[in-house]
């Protein structure tokens, strides 16, 4: 699938958050029309000391969450590692791995923030205005304040920032830390929520980005053995 070029690409900290500053009023939090998500590719990256990236994207089907495909690619990175910036060591690599596609998806799932980021455009938000396919993002700890959601899976509460709603702390699993979800693009946040718990009938993270990272840290493990 294409993917839309980044032109220029940012070369410092400063470049990225004018741009994450300029998107973001791009970013739509609704369902532009009726959700119908028959594919769901969850993506992931990882990368080394050396600079080294690898991403990998894997398409499920909705429902049975079987592998239907999937994509990777290698890469380096430069770009120095900075808190609410990982987005830009990631996302060349993770573009890449797009075009190795053979279709798009009807839905993403990213293994990152959305709106819950300190400027309101994690890397969930970028994927999804670069692809414009519907993205949500789907994170291991939170950015901002929520309390403690009820124990039960399903159960969820708010998160702010600056006492602005950004997203939910979602148990997907009954008694174990909830996961952290928010927009990224082209979708609002009850289909979002509804959408993890479908991915999540055994285990705390979605099966897309289960999947996902165990392909990327395979390839990344690979790339680093071959320069040893």
């Amino acid at each position: 699938m294409k993917v839309a070029n980044i032109d220029p690409w940012p070369a410092t900290p400063a470049e990225a958050i004018a741009l994450q500053d300029r998107l973001r009023t791009l970013v739509i939090a609704e369902n532009p029309r009726p959700p119908k998500f028959e594919t769901i590719a969850g993506l992931d990256s990882a990368y080394d000391d050396a600079g080294n990236v690898a991403a990998a994207i894997v398409v499920l089907a909705a429902g049975s969450l079987t592998t239907l495909e999937t994509a990777t690619a290698r890469g380096t990175t430069d770009f120095p590692y900075v808190p609410g910036l990982l987005a830009f060591r990631e996302l060349p690599t993770t573009l890449a791995a797009f075009e190795n596609l053979s279709a798009a998806p009807d839905l993403i799932v990213c293994d990152s923030q959305g709106l819950a980021h300190p400027r309101r455009f994690g890397f969930a938000c970028h994927i999804g205005l670069l692809t414009g396919i519907p993205t949500l993002g789907v994170a291991k700890n939170a950015w901002g304040e929520y309390a403690e959601p009820g124990a039960e899976r399903g159960s969820y509460s708010e998160i702010t920032i600056d006492g602005d709603p950004v997203g939910r702390a979602l148990r997907t699993r009954t008694g174990v830390k909830p996961v952290f979800v928010s927009i990224g693009h082209l979708v609002d946040l009850d289909t979002a929520c509804d959408q993890v718990l479908a991915l999540t009938p055994e285990f705390r993270q979605p099966e897309t980005t289960r999947q996902a990272d165990r392909l990327c840290r395979q390839l990344l493990n690979t790339a680093s053995a071959e320069q040893r």
